[in-house]
Parts: structure tokens; sequence; C-alpha cells
């Protein structure tokens, strides 16, 4: 996405991270504007993704790795049969709801963030095939790795969004800012 990531204050390494994370949550947050439940729900490209299946799916993202920083249960954690579920809305969900459900999340995440003593502090990764045995990561990697994910799935949001409707990231930055 492009669009400039504030800049933090002199040595302050966690909103420097934590604006980053911001930066591509915005990026997600804006390929739905102007956008009905219906639209966002379509799936316009060769991926099966949608976008409001993308923020969704992205909140979801963040608090699993919230919770796994915090030790403590996911209460949206996914198993193999709900796993499709996270990347649509289903029953009485909506965009609305979903991108509150994120707010709070993101506010989670920030509070976590500013509190750990360092960056440095680690967490076990939960056992998968992908991890290593009885691996760790550190709070500094949980936020880069946010940063990634986010990322990768904005870059996803920008296409199906110019599927859709030929709108690019600067159309939608224009828009957001009242300039289109």
């Amino acid at each position: 996405m492009v669009a400039l990531v504030p800049a933090e204050q002199p040595g302050d390494e966690r909103g420097a991270f934590l604006n980053f994370v911001e930066a591509q949550r915005a990026a997600l947050r804006r390929s739905l504007l102007g956008l009905t439940e219906e639209q966002a729900a379509s799936r316009p490209s060769a991926s099966e993704l949608s976008l409001s299946g993308l923020v969704k799916h992205v909140a979801e993202v963040e608090l699993t790795w919230l919770r796994l920083a915090q030790q403590q249960p996911n209460e949206r954690q996914r198993s193999q049969e709900t796993w499709g579920e996270a990347f649509r809305l289903v029953d009485d969900e909506t965009i609305p709801g979903v991108l509150a459900f994120w707010e709070d999340v993101a506010k989670q995440t920030e509070a976590f963030v500013r509190s750990v003593p360092s960056l440095d502090d680690t967490f076990p990764l939960p056992p998968a095939p992908w991890f290593p045995k009885d691996g760790r990561v550190s709070v500094r990697w949980m936020l880069l790795h946010l940063v990634q994910e986010m990322g990768r799935h904005a870059g996803h949001a920008d296409v199906v969004r110019e599927s859709l409707d030929g709108k690019g990231s600067f159309d939608l930055i224009a828009e957001e800012n009242g300039a289109a």
C-alpha cells in the first residue's frame, strides 16, 4: 500500500512497529470504502478471496497472535472444520461488526505491546508442522509477522478491489481523504 507511515517519536521502537501494523490495517479497511456487503463478499478475481473475508481473516489472525503472546486461550480459535469460515462472513456477521471486532483487537494489541517489559520477551509457538518443535518467538517478531501477514493480504485486497471497480490504492486514499 502506498501511504506514508507516520514516524515514531525518536527511540520509540514499539510506536514504530505499531504504526506499521496500523498502516496495513488501514489499507485493508480502505479496500472496503463505498462497497455494499454484497460487493465486499464477491470474488471478482481468479482468487477465492473476498474483501470482507480478508478483513475478517486478518482480524482473527491478529487475535490469534495476540493470544499466543499473552499465553491466553483464543476465544475465536478455528478448527479444521471451521477454518473456511475465517475467510467469509457467516450467519449474522456484517462488515461493521467485523470492523468493530478488529478495532477492539487492535486496541488490545497496542495495550499489550506497550505493557510488555521488553519486545525481546518470548512466547511459545503452537505445535504445527511449519513451526520448529518447542519454538519460541519474541513480541518484536510477532509485530513484524503481523506487518508481513497484513501486507500480503492488503496486496490481495488491492487486486480484488481493482477487479471489482477499477479503484486502486491511490484512488481509495484520495476518496478516504475527501479528494475524490
